[in-house]
């Protein structure tokens, strides 16, 4: 299994995906898809990539790098990273403006790792609601 193909997989068993809704949501045939996880196939172009980072509401330089496109810069130890910042952010951009839905003390402790995770998970359900209003 190739690093790139594996990591895919990785992210969608994490979002709880199957393979089937990734190549739903990204327009690619599950068949391609599984060729890349397994990987049966090289590293996809970066339009594809991009596709699949869009249905797995993923971030696309995250991928290029995995698929070796970009260097391996890790920003994110050059950056600081403040959770009450981005829960206000991640809660503008949801239209929430009461913020006790969010246990600041327990957010407090989240790495930036882990908040990405959530802000994803909130982000795909979003998308979920967008595409059930739109199928009705």
């Amino acid at each position: 299994m190739s690093e790139f193909g594996s990591y895919i997989k990785q992210i969608r068993e994490s979002k709880r995906m199957t393979l089937n809704q990734v190549a739903l949501y990204s327009e690619i045939s599950s068949a391609q898809l599984s060729r890349i996880e397994n990987g049966k196939r090289g590293v996809p172009k970066a339009d594809t990539i991009r596709k699949i980072a869009n249905a797995l509401r993923h971030d696309y330089k995250d991928l290029m790098r995995v698929a070796g496109y970009i260097d391996g810069v890790d920003v994110s130890k050059k950056e600081s990273f403040d959770p009450l910042t981005e829960i206000q952010k991640l809660a503008n951009n949801l239209g929430i403006e009461d913020l006790s839905f969010f246990d600041i003390e327990e957010w407090k402790n989240l790495s930036k790792e882990d908040f990405e995770d959530i802000k994803n998970h909130f982000e795909y359900i979003a998308y979920r609601a967008k595409q059930r209003k739109k199928d009705k």
